[in-house]
């Protein structure tokens, strides 16, 4: 089942965190257990608790061509071993390749220097899951044109990092079942002329992320703008600030959050894209695919007392309001 998040026109106000900090691409200190290294939805009804039973990881089957609908599909869920989740298990460590500076999702708490986020919380449910409740972590910050390289480099075991799963990515890598559903919107000033991503688009200057489905949006259909592209969303919310851009095109979940840190912008139009997030993974790492599904599977399940709801309002439901629960999982076997 297909969700979207709605309401985030209701943007309500919160501190600035960092808005004019350019990202950097740099390795994040963590808390506890975890390490750093050094180096380079209106959403639907909550997924049902589901119970597993521990099994060998399956080869992945044949893929049918990826089409819209079928694009959110994974393999189903096992809490069983193989080559990638032993791989990580001797090296008593998971590299996570993230965002530190998306508020709400990934970034820096100021006061404390931590990373904190939705994403954030994700990893480390995941890292607990293969590693135990004592699992070391190494945040890697990762550009978003730099996040399908990093997985298929194994530079990260994977990203999790408000990743739209799409088809022309599943060529390159695999995903997990989706745990969120934005769409992509346009974020402007309120006193913009700029009404969606339509003709008031026209001679603007437009940011959006390289590698992004921003970017892959625009260069579909400019509606007339002159695109810009930065290698990480914030530096939109930047160029904005700065008077070097007239509107950032980027996913409505990320455009809420820089609302956000800025009030003196807002999303305008709707959302005219799905996008599905997925933790993305090497596709020969179909053994580690499964395990995350079951996580994913185990964080969506207790309804409105689920690890899911919990982290959402914690971190999104201030500025994404009206969402009751996570995407559904589709699987492909």
């Amino acid at each position: 089942m297909r969700v979207r998040a709605r309401g985030l026109r209701e943007l309500r106000a919160a501190p600035v965190v960092g808005v004019l900090a350019v990202a950097a691409v740099v390795l994040v200190p963590a808390s506890g257990r975890e390490i750093a290294g050094a180096g380079g939805a209106g959403a639907g009804p909550a997924a049902a608790h589901r119970a597993y039973v521990p099994r060998a990881a399956k080869a992945a089957p044949a893929a049918a061509e990826c089409t819209p609908g079928n694009v959110a599909e994974s393999l189903r869920p096992s809490s069983g071993g193989g080559a990638a989740v032993d791989r990580i298990k001797e090296k008593g460590q998971l590299v996570v390749g993230v965002d530190q500076n998306t508020y709400r999702w990934g970034y820096r708490n100021p006061h404390t220097g931590k990373l904190e986020g939705f994403d954030i919380d994700l990893a480390r449910a995941i890292a607990e899951d293969i590693l135990g409740p004592d699992a070391k972590v190494v945040f890697q910050a990762v550009p978003t044109n730099q996040r399908v390289p990093a997985v298929r480099k194994r530079t990260v075991d994977m990203v999790v990092r408000t990743m739209t799963i799409n088809c022309a990515r599943k060529e390159q890598v695999a995903f997990s079942t989706a745990y969120f559903q934005g769409g992509q919107q346009v974020l402007a000033p309120k006193g913009s002329k700029i009404e969606a991503f339509d003709g008031s688009l026209r001679g603007k200057r437009v940011c959006t992320a390289a590698g992004s489905t921003g970017e892959s949006e625009l260069a579909a259909q400019r509606h007339g703008a002159r695109v810009l592209t930065v290698p990480n969303q914030l530096d939109c919310l930047v160029r904005l600030q700065l008077g070097e851009a007239d509107a950032v095109v980027t996913d409505n979940a990320l455009a809420a959050a820089q609302a956000a840190q800025d009030p003196t912008v807002e999303l305008k139009g709707e959302p005219f894209t799905d996008e599905p997030y997925g933790v993305a993974m090497n596709k020969d790492d179909t053994d580690l695919v499964r395990r995350v599904n079951k996580v994913l599977d185990d964080y969506r399940g207790g309804g409105d007392g689920s690890d899911w709801m919990r982290a959402y309002r914690q971190w999104l439901e201030a500025d994404l309001p009206g969402v009751s629960g996570p995407p559904s999982p589709e699987y492909s076997d």
